[in-house]
């Protein structure tokens, strides 16, 4: 069997603060520093290693990454970092603290827009100063795959295209793989992996580090999965 660990990065500062944070590249707080460090902990202690990592541009999953790979001494492991496993976008409701817009919109409509498969949120302008256009970590990246909002289906197609064409390769090279990615990302992979139906995605929540394993036979069908404790 296989293994491939997934992790959801620490406690961002906009985690802490309850506010909507999609692609905006935030810090970890310090208890995502914590946690981080923690992931790191539980993985020495079950002896896993890793042949490569995969991650996000944002920084508060690359910082994640960093921490786990000091912890367990595997800093010298390839990363691949890639925009198809950021956060979803969440278009103009990003920086918004999230009881606030539930207050504007209602709970009903926040909760499509968070938790939904179809939904999307409304989208950035391009005055906005958050536009990706402005980032210079997408400068080469075409303008018209640069999201303005995204659904979770949206996120899914990203996701699954680079798992299917870039991961899966090495898994069935016998590689053993940790994502560190978000909340969403790893809620659009898990669905693939695990067949859930669209109407069903709602009820799946990722936690903050908290590691994980989904177990691959050679054919990569899951056998199955289970979080990591120490």
């Amino acid at each position: 069997m296989v293994p491939v660990v997934l992790v959801r990065h620490g406690e961002s500062v906009w985690n802490k603060e309850n506010k909507f944070t999609g692609w905006i590249d935030v810090e970890l707080s310090e208890n995502g520093k914590i946690e981080s460090k923690s992931v790191g902990n539980i993985l020495k202690e079950h002896k896993f290693s890793f042949d490569i990592a995969y991650t996000s541009l944002l920084k508060r999953s690359i910082q994640t990454l960093w921490s786990i790979l000091k912890v367990i001494d595997q800093c010298w492991i390839p990363v691949k970092k890639t925009w198809k496993l950021n956060e979803r976008h969440y278009g103009s409701l990003q920086g918004l603290d999230k009881t606030e817009t539930m207050n504007k919109y209602g709970i009903n409509q926040v909760k499509s827009w968070r938790r939904g498969f179809k939904d999307h949120p409304p989208s950035m302008s391009l005055n906005n100063l958050n536009h990706l256009s402005k980032d210079p970590k997408y400068k080469g990246l075409d303008r018209k795959l640069l999201p303005v909002s995204e659904s979770l289906q949206d996120t899914e197609r990203r996701v699954i295209s680079y798992w299917n064409n870039e991961i899966m390769p090495k898994i069935l090279m016998k590689k053993k793989v940790i994502i560190v990615s978000h909340g969403n990302s790893l809620r659009s992979l898990i669905k693939h992996i695990d067949k859930i139906e669209d109407s069903k995605i709602d009820s799946l929540d990722i936690p903050t580090a908290k590691p994980i394993v989904y177990e691959f036979d050679k054919s990569i069908r899951k056998v199955r999965s289970y979080f990591l404790k120490i």
